[in-house]
């Protein structure tokens, strides 16, 4: 029987893809000059949050220097500060922050995960390298029962949740579009909150609050 552990000791040990591979333990070897101290995790990354939770997010994958460097997804980098400020607001976060692996975070009711567990060069994984990975989401979402909403950050998520769960018809990605799935979960997307967005006023804090405040009353209907 497949379980959360199971499957995090799995993904841990996963080197499927040399590309990934090479480039996230040359990252962590090399590492920033702000984080020269830092024993960089270097591997791939698991979900992170509540086995019960309702809301499951799925991001595009690890940055270099944020889940790469501190072992937990969305976290050290702006993007995860963003990401944990607004779970934290919508009251699926114990605390806003997310620095590293032993902070203090929990999160009820909530779980991160991301299409693709490696940091990408350039942040651009390719077909191959997310359908590699792909079989692992679909293991969280399975081990995932109590979910009732699936909120992908970004096009890159949207296109991995939509080509596991088979939704037909798949509408136009945007910020705040809804589709059913045929199980009746609820995909409701949002834009990343990566610097390119969140910098250029694409995303903001209100935008991103919205989502997970129609999330929240989605999974209570």
């Amino acid at each position: 029987m497949d379980s959360f552990e199971r499957l995090s000791g799995e993904i841990v040990q996963c080197r499927k893809c040399p590309r990934l591979v090479g480039w996230r333990e040359q990252v962590a070897s090399e590492k920033r000059a702000a984080f020269r101290d830092w024993e960089y995790w270097g591997r791939p990354l698991p979900g992170f949050g509540d086995p019960r939770a309702e809301l499951v997010v799925v991001g595009l994958a690890p940055a270099a220097h944020g889940g790469n460097r501190t072992g937990r997804v969305f976290t050290g980098d702006r993007a995860g500060d963003w990401l944990y400020r607004a779970l934290y607001r919508a009251g699926y976060a114990n605390q806003p922050n997310s620095d590293q692996r032993d902070d203090g975070l929990r999160l009820k009711g909530a779980y991160v995960t991301a299409a693709v567990r490696c940091a990408p060069p350039g942040n651009k994984p390719t077909t191959e390298e997310r359908d590699a990975c792909l079989p692992y989401l679909e293991r969280e979402l399975a081990l995932l029962r109590d979910a009732r909403v699936i909120v992908p950050l970004g096009g890159f998520a949207y296109q991995a949740v939509s080509r596991l769960t088979g939704l037909r018809p798949r509408p136009r990605f945007g910020h705040g579009v809804e589709a059913r799935l045929s199980d009746g979960r609820i995909v409701l997307c949002s834009y990343h909150p990566s610097q390119q967005n969140t910098f250029t006023g694409r995303l903001t804090e209100e935008m991103l609050d919205a989502v997970f405040r129609r999330a929240r009353g989605l999974a209570r209907l």
